[in-house]
């Protein structure tokens, strides 16, 4: 809970968040220091605490998050202009870590409904998926997808309706620019009420990708194993695969990555090959029917009541503000804490979004050997991203520097708030799957969409996105939970948003009664009584890395 209007958010913080707009000359009493603001402070932006030199170091969340480049007075504003990116060096020597685990009586009992499959997992989802193995496919996979959603009762619900036809008449009728841009194009509708053929099937998901062909070996290899991924989710029930024949990616090649992840895999999957089939009119019709056929099975599966340690959440945050490292983040962090205790499973992804809080991570990793691959994949992408040219001090987008988040290690020791406190379970490199309880660090780009899409294929049941800037993502199997940093952006972006966090800047809430309020949401998604907004839209991002340096 936040009562002032500015706060130190560690005592080590030599740096001063604005949480309301500072003007000039505003009296600042904090951290036995009592001086008057020398310029305006934007909302969300820091101010510095103490005069700073050359090259003196700045400190916010407690860790090293930058270096001045000039002289800075106490009580001006900390910008790109006066101070640079730096990070503290960390190794594997671990010192002891001890963890307090959140009070988790209230949740101790709870169940959610869910989908059981034969291996002990538990999906809050029942999907079948339409996959092509490579990019040559996708045309037939849209004509499939138009052939199947809308009659099948799939299509996303849609409360409004733009007509374009408007904008034609009132041109052919000779509206000038101005005319043609004051015209009301959107009506709102009702929205349909879905009439699924198949009700224990939540949907049919079509994972349209570029890769599969071409460029080299190790893509289509990375790309099998992440699709392996997807199949093998708790949330899908069975595939239907497009080949061609002659791509990268063969049929082959992906039973043998579905393999590695599941030695017992029985879900139904049914693989089409183009280059086999007499005409395409007969491979789209084999491939309707195999789906369809598919889905009568799907649906003999019911949710049934599952412990909570069932859930495998993803930790994701995108489109981030000055307010997410205090808010939404540590809020999230704690109902990571609450799922650690429950014997769930939360995962914290986006490596290059770790820099300068890589020893924090590495005290809390349980084993040696864990501590050590996470200390070398940091370091190898650390130094591929140097080397073409782009480091992780470039990470930080226009859109956050304009929001308070000035270098990669201040936006970084927000982002790792996600993963709240709990000990390090298991380290996992891209596309590995997911098996230990526990907090879990999966290596992903910093690139929301390549971030969500290896959550699910490494086997995140549910994902919980926070935002501060606002962002329309979501994935294919997946829920996504959007949630707020500010209470501008929920009012702003209801549409997109599930909950909120802003209550906590506002004072209406504290870190932990909010992570609690994300948990109790995060059970009623999982159990089918909430679809999140970004299902409702169809939001169905899935961008597979190719292990190229991706910030």
């Amino acid at each position: 809970m936040i009562a002032k209007s500015y706060v130190q958010i560690d005592i080590k913080d030599n740096i001063i968040v604005a949480i309301d707009a500072l003007p000039k000359n505003t009296f600042i009493d904090i951290a036995d220091n009592t001086f008057t603001l020398k310029e305006n402070i934007k909302q969300k932006h820091k101010f510095a605490l103490h005069n700073f030199a050359i090259d003196d170091e700045i400190y916010m969340y407690g860790v090293l998050i930058g270096k001045a480049i000039k002289n800075i007075k106490q009580g001006e504003a900390i910008t790109t202009q006066n101070i640079k990116h730096a990070s503290s060096q960390f190794n594997t020597a671990q010192s002891k870590y001890q963890w307090n685990a959140p009070d988790i009586t209230t949740f101790k009992d709870k169940t959610f409904k869910g989908y059981h499959r034969q291996d002990g997992s538990v999906g809050t989802r029942n999907y079948w998926l339409v996959i092509p193995l490579t990019f040559c496919e996708n045309r037939n996979l849209e004509i499939l997808e138009n052939s199947l959603l809308e009659v099948l009762g799939y299509q996303p619900q849609k409360g409004f309706e733009i007509n374009t036809n408007m904008l034609v008449e009132a041109y052919k009728k000779g509206a000038s620019r101005e005319e043609l841009l004051r015209t009301s194009i959107t009506s709102s509708r009702e929205v349909p009420t879905r009439n699924r053929l198949f009700p224990n099937v939540d949907g049919i998901k079509f994972l349209k990708h570029e890769g599969g062909c071409g460029g080299i070996r190790q893509d289509s290899e990375t790309l099998c194993r992440l699709l392996a991924g997807y199949i093998t989710n708790s949330n899908v029930a069975g595939a239907t695969i497009f080949s061609l024949g002659c791509q990268n990616a063969q049929i082959e090649m992906l039973q043998e990555a579905i393999k590695e992840k599941d030695a017992n895999f029985s879900k139904p999957i049914h693989y089409l090959e183009q280059q086999q089939s007499t005409s395409e009119l007969n491979f789209i019709e084999e491939a309707v029917k195999y789906t369809f056929t598919g889905l009568i099975e799907a649906n003999k599966i019911e949710r049934k009541p599952a412990p909570i340690s069932k859930l495998i959440l993803g930790l994701e945050c995108g489109g981030s503000d000055g307010f997410s490292g205090i808010s939404a983040n540590p809020a999230l962090g704690y109902t990571s804490d609450l799922l650690t205790a429950l014997g769930g499973t939360p995962v914290l992804s986006e490596f290059p979004e770790l820099n300068g809080v890589e020893q924090e991570l590495i005290n809390r990793c349980v084993t040696k050997k864990d501590a050590e691959k996470f200390a070398s994949i940091m370091k190898t992408y650390a130094q591929r991203a140097v080397e073409v040219g782009s480091g992780f001090e470039n990470n930080p987008s226009p859109g956050n520097i304009k929001d308070g988040l000035i270098t990669d290690a201040m936006k970084s020791a927000g982002a790792a708030k996600k993963g709240g406190t709990s000990p390090v379970t298991a380290v996992l490199d891209y596309t590995e799957k997911i098996t230990t309880p526990g907090l879990n660090l999966l290596c992903t780009p910093g690139n929301d969409v390549e971030s969500t899409t290896g959550l699910a294929g490494s086997g995140a049941n549910m994902i919980v996105f926070t935002t501060g800037l606002g962002t329309p993502t979501g994935n294919p199997i997946a829920p996504v939970l959007k949630m707020s940093s500010n209470d501008q952006l929920s009012q702003k972006m209801e549409d997109i948003i599930d909950i909120n966090a802003g209550s906590i800047i506002s004072g209406n809430d504290t870190i932990a009664s909010m992570g609690e309020k994300i948990l109790n949401y995060i059970i009623q998604v999982a159990n089918g009584t909430i679809e999140t907004k970004s299902e409702k839209k169809g939001q169905n991002d899935f961008i597979p890395w190719k292990r190229g340096i991706s910030l």
